[in-house]
């Protein structure tokens, strides 16, 4: 098939994905900013995230700063600055931050830097990496050192409610949503029926 076919139709067969933006800073002093759909839970004790990036084999801002420092940021995205944080993807000269308007923000001493706008932001520290011998695509393993949240986003036991946060998510590549609750069901145990919660 048609390699932008395929491109497009691959890319949104797993369905709904969380939309973050990568904060990263290289040595010099130089922010970066990039939308990320593949940010996913490793484990919870230690806190840890993986991300996955396309093959290095051009010039990754991203990844490059990681490497270099050790260092990125996690910032859900929100309607109020959804078409700044697509806009995030073009190949821009210096700063996003300075090239889309996205405020940044340092927090607790952490080298890389937060999107102020941004209601759920995470620093995380580099831990390990690989590059998967499959396709050459590159798993990076970071641990949650800061989590910073809106009140109104966290329920009494911990979770997220996402609706109430308003965090966008994303189809394909240039599709995005905003999350709608169907149900919250207790923890599934056999020959009981799951109840809501």
């Amino acid at each position: 098939m048609d390699s932008f076919y395929r491109k497009n139709l691959v890319n949104a067969l797993s369905g709904y994905k969380s939309l973050n933006l990568i904060g990263t800073r290289s040595k010099i002093g130089q922010n970066n900013l990039a939308p990320f759909s593949q940010v996913f839970h490793v484990g919870a004790t230690p806190p840890l995230v993986g991300i996955l990036f396309r093959p290095h084999t051009v010039k990754r801002d991203t990844l490059e700063n990681i490497y270099e420092t050790g260092f990125f940021t996690l910032n859900h995205v929100h309607p109020n600055f959804l078409k700044e944080a697509h806009w995030t993807a073009a190949s821009w000269e210096g700063s996003e931050f300075e090239s889309t308007g996205i405020k940044e923000e340092f927090k607790n001493e952490f080298f890389a830097p937060f999107v102020a706008e941004s209601l759920v932001q995470v620093g995380c520290k580099l831990v390990e990496s690989q590059t998967l011998k499959v396709n050459k695509t590159v798993l990076v393993i970071g641990s949650i050192e800061h989590i910073f949240l809106e009140e109104k986003g966290v329920r009494k036991d911990g979770s997220l409610d996402l609706n109430a946060l308003e965090t966008v998510s994303v189809t394909g590549l240039d599709e995005y949503h905003l999350g709608k609750k169907l149900s919250r069901l207790e923890y599934p145990k056999p020959h009981v029926a799951p109840k809501e919660i």
